[in-house]
């Protein structure tokens, strides 16, 4: 099939040829004739298959009718609203509407968090048709009056089931509560929870559900390795995949900010070039570390799963799993980033004692084997050994002592100590006579008194 088939408009063909796109994937197949017949959609599709233009091409088509070149904030009222669960997702999104609707005069923006909201009230107030967000800086926008959802027709749940699980359900509700119920709303995902199913059936109508392949399925393009080790031997054995040229790039993932700093100091110290990015850093930091992984300047990404979320990078050959994920589908997002596009990818993942049960849960929700290598251990500790004497080594000298302000001092035979102190030979000592010995406890008694 050709995008020619879907009944896209000449206008987004053309942007569509310029991208460099002729035939569209299977969830762009199923997706994009819904949406164009205004229908409600429910789509589960895997990470790189190209879900983002499933709803952004024929979201542009059927907003063609209220494009134009006006300069008067009021004519370009927001039409489109589409939420992602992170900044790097709505900057991927905004970028991706930019790219496929630069034929059409429908403005395209974005506002998220972590960055000034001035240049946002000013974008808002000049007026834009879609608005890509994120659902806190949206609602802080909504608070101060920045932004009406009056004239909303779509409202798109990108990555839907990280925004619930990351705790943006109280305000997702708040915000569709603030959009026409007529709306078309759309919902895609890699995953889906039955949880999430029952809720989204509270927000769509009728929706029609496609779903191109099993449920938390992953790529046949993905080469899956488990590598068991120590817990204390895992900076080691990374470090050392990482410099004898096993692995040209990677983005790793670890489950924390403080162990993502931690692992990107120690691969600095041992000569791996290498950055972080998670949500303790500016958007600005992270930009820039994003580029520069895009840009090969640096080998190594070492990222929490909230920032990875739509991350897009060309071409990554592998993904490292540092630390195994909490949660078994945060595996299909984390290996979601290789192997896109039909591209071959290595997922590695680092298996301690203590994560055999969390490798037995992925398996079961991908119903896939992982390979797994041979234990590799930490060698034992050896302790040095003993250093020989050699005979013709010099002993180490003593230091002088005098004994006599060491040791107690012991008369020679036949000498003893008088009673003032003196040292005198027994021999000349005078014999006490037997008679003026007294009983020791005479010595304690008081004298007697003459009469």
């Amino acid at each position: 099939m050709k995008f020619t088939e879907l009944g896209l408009d000449d206008i987004i063909l053309r942007a569509v040829v310029d991208e460099g796109y002729t035939e569209p994937t299977l969830i762009q197949q199923e997706a994009i004739p819904n949406v164009l017949n205004g229908k409600d959609v429910m789509a589960a599709a895997q990470t790189g298959t190209g879900k983002t233009a499933s709803f952004t091409l024929p979201m542009l088509h059927r907003l063609l009718r209220h494009a134009n070149s006006s300069t008067s904030p009021a004519k370009h009222p927001v039409r489109a609203l589409i939420l992602t669960p992170t900044r790097e997702l709505a900057a991927q999104v905004e970028e991706s509407a930019q790219r496929y609707g630069k034929h059409v005069s429908l403005r395209v923006g974005c506002v998220y968090g972590g960055v000034p909201m001035n240049p946002q009230i000013d974008m808002l107030r000049a007026g834009v048709e879609i608005l890509v967000a994120t659902p806190g800086r949206l609602l802080d926008h909504v608070g101060t009056n920045n932004v009406r959802f009056s004239s909303v027709e779509f409202l798109v749940l990108d990555e839907a089931d990280r925004m619930l699980d990351m705790g943006f359900l109280p305000d997702i509700k708040k915000i569709v509560d603030l959009i026409p119920p007529s709306r078309q709303t759309l919902l895609f995902s890699a995953t889906y929870s039955e949880d999430i199913r029952r809720l989204a059936g509270d927000w769509l109508k009728n929706p029609v559900k496609v779903e191109v392949a099993p449920r938390n399925t992953v790529t046949d393009t993905i080469q899956h390795t488990v590598l068991n080790v120590d817990e204390r031997d895992k900076s080691r054995q990374l470090v050392r995949l990482l410099t004898e040229g096993k692995i040209s790039q990677a983005l790793i993932f670890c489950n924390t900010k403080i162990g993502a700093n931690r692992l990107t100091r120690h691969l600095q110290n041992k000569g791996v070039e290498s950055e972080a990015i998670h949500s303790d850093r500016s958007q600005i930091e992270r930009t820039t570390a994003l580029e520069n992984f895009k840009a090969n300047k640096t080998k190594v990404l070492v990222a929490t799963d909230i920032a990875a979320r739509g991350l897009d990078i060309e071409q990554l050959p592998h993904v490292v799993n540092y630390d195994l994920p909490h949660n078994s589908e945060d595996y299909v997002h984390r290996i979601g980033r290789t192997g896109r596009a039909g591209q071959k990818g290595e997922a590695i993942s680092f298996c301690t004692p203590n994560d055999q049960e969390s490798i037995r849960a992925i398996e079961k929700l991908i119903n896939k084997k992982l390979k797994q290598s041979e234990p590799v251990r930490s060698a034992p500790a050896r302790s040095a050994p003993a250093r020989e004497k050699s005979p013709d080594r010099k002993q180490r000298k003593q230091p002088n002592v005098d004994s006599f302000f060491s040791e107690p001092y012991t008369p020679q035979k036949g000498l003893i100590v008088s009673e003032k102190g003196g040292v005198v030979d027994e021999k000349l000592r005078p014999r006490a006579k037997q008679a003026d010995k007294k009983p020791l406890a005479a010595l304690f008694m008081p004298p007697k008194e003459n009469k």
